[in-house]
């Protein structure tokens, strides 16, 4: 997947956080530890840094959500981060996006702390972040 398409898609996901552009991903994926799963329709990028890994962002086209696709690329990001000497996996996600908070607590991803205003729009308005983490 090229960081142009991985943009497009991101971009169709989030509003905020604000979507990464090409350029973000292209630097994102060219850093030591870093690692992409990746399917036509979405895609995950992960950090491996010793015994952890961090789903930096999952992102699957709007069209092609709740059939899945997250589910799986969710599972192999674990996977991949596992066949790296990862064991503890962390995350973190806006406090009202329920659909990914559903989708890693199924996974068994357990809240670990909080970013209190994390996250901010392009208007200032801020959302906080829950951390998760899982241990594999």
């Amino acid at each position: 997947m090229t960081p142009n398409r991985c943009a497009e898609i991101h971009a169709a996901c989030f509003s905020i956080p604000r979507p990464w552009n090409a350029a973000e991903f292209a630097d994102l994926l060219a850093r030591d530890g870093v690692f992409l799963c990746e399917s036509d329709k979405g895609f995950v990028i992960g950090r491996v840094a010793g015994p952890e890994a961090e789903l930096l962002t999952l992102a699957v086209e709007p069209a092609s959500q709740g059939h899945g696709l997250g589910r799986q690329l969710l599972e192999e990001f674990e996977n991949a981060a596992g066949d790296q000497g990862a064991c503890d996996l962390f995350l973190e996600v806006a406090i009202d996006n329920a659909p990914a908070i559903r989708l890693y607590e199924t996974a068994g991803f357990q809240p670990c702390g909080q970013r209190k205003d994390y996250y901010a729009s392009p208007k200032g308005a801020k959302t906080s972040a829950v951390v998760y983490k899982k241990q594999i």
